[in-house]
């Protein structure tokens, strides 16, 4: 069998879901035997950046300004930049503003990724039925495979 590298995108937000889904993800580069190394992308997508309205003399910086970034990034990450170390695969941690579900696909789709792992909805019934999970939006638009993580 051809085995290739393969580029896999990992969904990250810190849920215990996305921890299993950068566990699977290292497992799916590590599984790669060949001399072509596999490579990850870890992808935080933060809500969108508050924008300047007139009232605001001085904006607020985005989250990845402040003081607290450095800490929250490296909690966040934590799990993806373990297991990659440990298993020696490249990993590319991306940070994006946005919606969930179209940063990831169009990540995917810039990167020319194979596969998107992401863990399942943690939401609710009521918001899921209104907004729909962000696992099934990926799962539908996305133009390359997608592996749910329960």
């Amino acid at each position: 069998m051809l085995s290739l590298r393969k580029k896999i995108l990992v969904a990250i937000d810190g849920s215990p879901q996305s921890d299993k889904a950068a566990e699977e993800a290292v497992r799916m580069a590590s599984g790669n035997q060949s001399q072509f190394k596999s490579r990850i992308y870890a992808l935080l997508v933060l809500p969108n950046a508050p924008t300047a309205t007139y009232t605001d003399f001085v904006p607020s910086a985005p989250m990845t300004e402040s003081k607290k970034w450095d800490e929250l990034r490296e909690r966040l990450f934590y799990v993806v930049e373990k297991y990659a170390v440990e298993h020696d695969i490249p990993l590319e941690m991306v940070v994006e503003y946005g919606d969930p579900a179209d940063k990831i696909i169009s990540l995917a789709k810039r990167e020319e990724v194979d596969v998107i792992v992401i863990g399942s909805s943690g939401k609710g019934f009521l918001q899921r039925r209104f907004r729909g999970s962000v696992s099934h939006r990926v799962a539908t638009n996305a133009e390359c495979s997608v592996y749910i993580v329960r």
